[in-house]
């Protein structure tokens, strides 16, 4: 029988972070009840002291679940799995499978962030050329998972795991960031697959500033 919270998850949020959308997919593909409180990054609302005391990092996305709260993106990922997937297809048990998933929500913190997430910071919110070394960084990361995908639908299993809710946000966003994802047709196809799935909410997008190191 699934399990329910006992009372709508807050989420609190930033409507284009796309760290905060990975956590959003979560909530949705799971079908957990949530209410979405926006952060107004902006005018620093996440320096708040209000907000401070919820996440001392200061960033979004934040969740609050009965008496848990729990910040950083990657780690919400976890806890609402095994909280609340009884069927531990998003993170399963198996050593094998879970390490796999551990090892994309790494690339979600590095790789992925070092490349298209930089790259998207430059040409999106500071207005700037985006610096060779990032450029190249990203077209390196998604030329490994253009690779990757040759040989799987999903990447770290033969269905959707937290792999792909990691990596999938700030992939998608990547034309902001001005980069081109026409030549990955296996990573162009693990994004229309990824899109068809059951409860997919799509990235928001936008030309509206956003403040630097303010989502994790």
């Amino acid at each position: 029988m699934p399990i329910r919270p006992a009372q709508p998850i807050k989420f609190y949020t930033y409507f284009i972070s796309g760290h905060a959308h990975r956590v959003e997919l979560a909530l949705a593909m799971l079908g957990l009840p949530f209410e979405r409180i926006e952060v107004d990054l902006p005018k620093r609302e996440h320096k708040s002291p209000a907000f401070i005391a919820r996440n001392p990092f200061g960033q979004v996305p934040v969740i609050e679940d009965g008496p848990v709260t729990l910040g950083d993106s990657n780690a919400i990922l976890v806890y609402l799995a095994k909280r609340y997937d009884t069927t531990g297809r998003w993170l399963p048990d198996d050593p094998v499978t879970a390490a796999r998933v551990q090892r994309w929500l790494s690339v979600a913190a590095g790789e992925l962030y070092n490349g298209p997430v930089k790259a998207r910071g430059f040409a999106l919110f500071r207005k700037q050329a985006v610096p060779s070394d990032v450029t190249d960084a990203a077209k390196a990361i998604f030329t490994l998972l253009d690779q990757h995908l040759a040989m799987t639908p999903f990447l770290a299993a033969e269905h959707p795991t937290l792999a792909d809710l990691a990596i999938y946000s700030y992939t998608a966003l990547a034309p902001e960031g001005r980069l081109s994802l026409e030549p990955y047709k296996n990573l162009r196809a693990w994004l229309a697959r990824f899109e068809a799935l059951p409860g997919f909410v799509p990235v928001r997008r936008s030309t509206l500033p956003e403040p630097t190191e303010a989502a994790a």
